[in-house]
């Protein structure tokens, strides 16, 4: 209600203005057929002032905020993989049983162009994500996400991940998983069935982690070749990857 007296009140104020303007017009002119002429050009011009307005200018602003936005929103991503992400592939991948057959697709280097990440995209999607749980570390991952959870409580507040919502929907799954550690026991205590549960959150986050790191690597591929240089020599499918320059 306040808003649209506002709005009220400041076209009532800008009508007198202009109604003002007119009149101190006519009393040192006295001259009523100018200022319907030019009232009636302005009131003529005003259709195609519009189209340049709305549909010209408001487009380029909104382009350049959004490009704003998205430079923005993969800062905050690439935080996300350098403090979390990257760790989480790395340690789900190794006990991935299959991790062999997509290694070698996921090596991703200074050659690739739109068609591979394309591709790759696209085999990720089709890929049947397994954990072997016997072999995983749930307590040293339960430490290291509640050392996570203030960064990932801070990332879920972040209003500029809203737009993003698969990375939204990585970060709710990976502080679900967080959840789900934080409030058990001694894993050694849990019953196989509850492991098995947990093997699936596991899934989940690896998953999203992987969907979101090829979109993360492309993005830098394209934009940014000294941050992709650097993701290239700490990529965690590379087993040869270093992040000394050799």
């Amino acid at each position: 209600m306040k808003d649209k007296n506002w709005l009220i009140g400041i076209a009532a104020t800008l009508l007198a203005a202009s109604a003002l303007l007119y009149f101190i017009h006519y009393l040192v002119f006295h001259d009523l057929h100018h200022i319907g002429v030019f009232a009636l050009h302005e009131l003529a011009f005003l259709p195609v002032e519009v189209l340049i307005v709305t549909l010209v200018i408001h487009r380029l602003l909104e382009e350049r905020e959004k490009k704003q936005r998205l430079e923005k929103m993969n800062m905050v991503i690439g935080t996300f993989f350098s403090r979390v992400g990257t760790t989480l592939i790395t340690c789900f991948a190794s006990h991935d049983p299959n991790i062999e057959s997509i290694r070698s697709e996921l090596v991703v280097t200074d050659a690739w162009d739109e068609g591979n990440f394309s591709a790759v995209a696209a085999r990720m999607k089709a890929y049947d994500y397994d954990i072997d749980t016997s072999t995983l570390d749930l307590e040293r991952l339960r430490a290291f996400l509640l050392d996570s959870e203030d960064f990932l409580i801070r990332m879920l507040e972040n209003p500029v991940l809203l737009e993003h919502e698969d990375f939204t929907e990585l970060l709710r799954a990976t502080f679900h998983l967080t959840e789900e550690l934080s409030r058990r026991g001694p894993i050694t205590e849990c019953p196989a069935s509850d492991i098995s549960h947990l093997g699936g959150d596991v899934k989940r986050v690896y998953g999203l982690l992987i969907h979101e790191w090829i979109a993360y690597m492309h993005y830098l591929k394209r934009n940014y070749p000294y941050l992709f240089s650097l993701a290239m020599r700490t990529n965690p499918f590379d087993p040869e990857s270093s992040v000394m320059v050799t």
